[in-house]
């Protein structure tokens, strides 16, 4: 007794796999699923009955995240399912785009939140800066996380033992007097307004600060990274009326990481001092 095989035209194979005739073509121009008949005066396509099972293991491993290279390699070595390296690789790199995703929404959710509260910047505030005695200290740092470590660490103590006394109200500030942007080495000034000069020491210099009638400022909230949007918004301001920048900005942090949990909540006091054109 003849066994009857039954034998599936392109168009029939594609509808019982639920895929296009032309993945079907592109996969046998690419030796991943070749039809087992092709008539050479019709140019019709036929598939056996077992490759519905070849093809639901290429749809398969393609939504584990095979590339369709690495599921003919697997085809070729003449197995149904890749090795145990092959998937514990697959496996890596779910976690690594796990990473990527979870950073991805968290900036996300915190660009709505900063968009929604309006957070960037707040209003544009005019005010004069008085003059003062600081404390000074500075140095070339590889990042700012380096100088939330000295102000508690280094800076204050150094202040205390020299017997600084703070002004009130409290007014400290950093000065970075890079010409060019660098992430690496960053020359920054920090000066914190004292009472009186005390003598200076190898880690602090006390200097007069003179008043500065004008400076344009304005709230920064979040993360430094988005200081340039801040800025922005500061120097269009400046250009449109009528000032023109006279000295360094100073960065007045008043909030951060040594008192907030939350990066929402860091507060920044960006200073301009400019004069009228």
């Amino acid at each position: 007794m003849n066994e009857h095989k039954i034998k599936f035209k392109i168009g029939e194979f594609s509808k019982l796999n639920m895929v296009t005739i032309k993945t079907l073509r592109h996969y046998e121009e690419i030796g991943l699923l070749v039809p087992d008949e092709i008539d050479q005066w019709t140019g019709y396509r036929y598939y056996r009955v077992d490759q519905l099972n070849k093809m639901n293991q290429i749809i398969f491993l393609k939504k584990l995240g095979f590339s369709l290279e690495e599921i003919r390699e697997v085809f070729d070595e003449e197995n149904q399912t890749p090795d145990i390296d092959q998937i514990q690789s697959k496996i890596e790199q779910c976690k690594q785009e796990m990473q990527k995703l979870q950073w991805r929404q968290t900036e996300l959710s915190r660009l709505e939140s900063t968009l929604h509260k309006k957070k960037i910047m707040e209003q544009v505030i005019i005010k004069s800066l008085p003059a003062v005695i600081v404390a000074s200290h500075r140095r070339v740092i590889t990042s700012y996380q380096e100088l939330f470590n000295l102000c508690p660490n280094v800076i204050g103590p150094e202040m205390a033992r020299l017997g600084c006394i703070c002004a009130k109200p409290e007014y400290a500030y950093t000065i970075d007097h890079n010409k060019e942007y660098s992430d690496t080495n960053i020359d920054l000034e920090y000066c914190e307004a004292v009472v009186e000069k005390r003598e200076n020491s190898e880690l602090i210099q006390f200097k007069n600060v003179a008043a500065v009638k004008t400076a344009i400022c304005a709230n920064h909230y979040g993360v430094y990274d988005t200081f340039p949007q801040t800025f922005a918004r500061l120097y269009e301001y400046i250009e449109q009326n009528g000032f023109r920048i006279a000295d360094d900005p100073r960065f007045c942090y008043i909030d951060g990481i040594w008192n907030k949990e939350s990066e929402e909540e860091w507060l920044t006091e960006i200073q301009v001092p400019v004069e009228k054109v």
